[in-house]
């Protein structure tokens, strides 16, 4: 599930997107950051066991470790947050693990950093999403032109 609440179009907007770095050191974008107005709660995006809570440069962290996602385990970090859970502690997919603090660590605004790793390796954490939520909106139907509308029941 999305970690913050979903936006007026049925998701949370992505600031920026994920970028894999080329080698371990390499630059990229660990993660996505996701628009979000501070104090806004942050949940867990799956089932897990809080393996760090805490500060990081003056950011706060929360880590949670996914150990029924395949080996090594998934592992996916929320900053900047205010942990409202404790190391060891297991939460569940949707549980509240903390809050959103204020100030801009990656976007110009509020913003969640959302990031996903197996082991060493980042990969992408819109990729534990089912399609529907990165799709979700509101559908609108729009004018197939040059199709002549249907006929109506004879």
């Amino acid at each position: 599930m999305w970690p913050v609440d979903a936006g007026p179009r049925g998701r949370p907007v992505v600031e920026r997107a994920f970028e894999a770095p080329r080698s371990p050191y390499g630059p990229g974008h660990r993660g996505v950051d996701l628009r979000a107005a501070a104090g806004q709660p942050v949940r867990a995006a799956a089932a897990g066991r809080v393996s760090f809570a805490g500060r990081v440069a003056g950011r706060g962290v929360v880590t949670v470790d996914h150990p029924g996602m395949g080996r090594p385990p998934l592992r996916t970090t929320y900053e900047p947050v205010v942990a409202a859970v404790r190391k060891g502690e297991r939460v569940g997919k949707g549980q509240v693990i903390g809050h959103l603090q204020g100030g801009g660590y990656h976007c110009a605004t509020a913003c969640l950093h959302w990031g996903l790793r197996r082991g060493p390796v980042y990969l992408d954490p819109l990729s534990l999403l089912p399609p529907r939520l990165l799709t979700a909106g509101h559908a609108r139907l729009l004018p197939v032109f040059g199709i002549p509308p249907p006929s109506g029941g004879d």
